[in-house]
């Protein structure tokens, strides 16, 4: 693949005429939806998330299994979702997302995703996310996140 070809792949350009990147005309947090799609909220309690999406055609990668930046997404909105059960009006940025990718998720098959808060302080919340084959409960994939919370006001 030449260079222009790369170049227009990631800028989504198809040919010369056609200037204008067709991501930059998607609407804000487009890929929260994206990867959500289909999600299902199977238990929520304080502290704790389990969910469960069956994998989509979109999601996919080359190899046709669950593309592993939709599973870092997942790991990231999960993740950031769990904090909120523990009582806070915001989860704060992301300092660290670690992912280990331990298994493939095909299309189709049902994912369940759980979320616990680790500790959730003032300054710091940590999270793990897994994400597992809700049939047989092989682990798909492990994240941890770590998020900074801004400082609260008194008053």
């Amino acid at each position: 693949m030449s260079l222009e070809s790369v170049k227009q792949y990631l800028e989504g350009v198809k040919n010369e005429e056609e200037k204008e990147s067709k991501v930059a005309n998607l609407p804000q947090r487009f890929i929260e939806r994206f990867v959500t799609k289909g999600i299902k909220v199977d238990l929520i309690e304080p502290g704790r998330i389990i969910c469960s999406m069956k994998v989509q055609p979109h999601l996919l990668n080359a190899g046709n299994s669950l593309h592993g930046g939709a599973t870092a997404t997942l790991v990231d909105l999960i993740g950031s979702a769990v904090i909120y059960t523990t009582g806070l009006s915001s989860s704060g940025v992301s300092v660290e997302i670690n992912v280990s990718y331990l298994d493939a998720a095909l299309l189709d098959e049902e994912i369940e995703i759980e979320s616990k808060a680790l500790r959730v302080g003032k300054a710091v919340a940590v999270v793990s996310v897994e994400l597992r084959n809700k049939k047989t409960g092989k682990l798909i994939a492990q994240g941890r996140h770590t998020k900074y919370l801004a400082p609260r006001t008194k008053l």
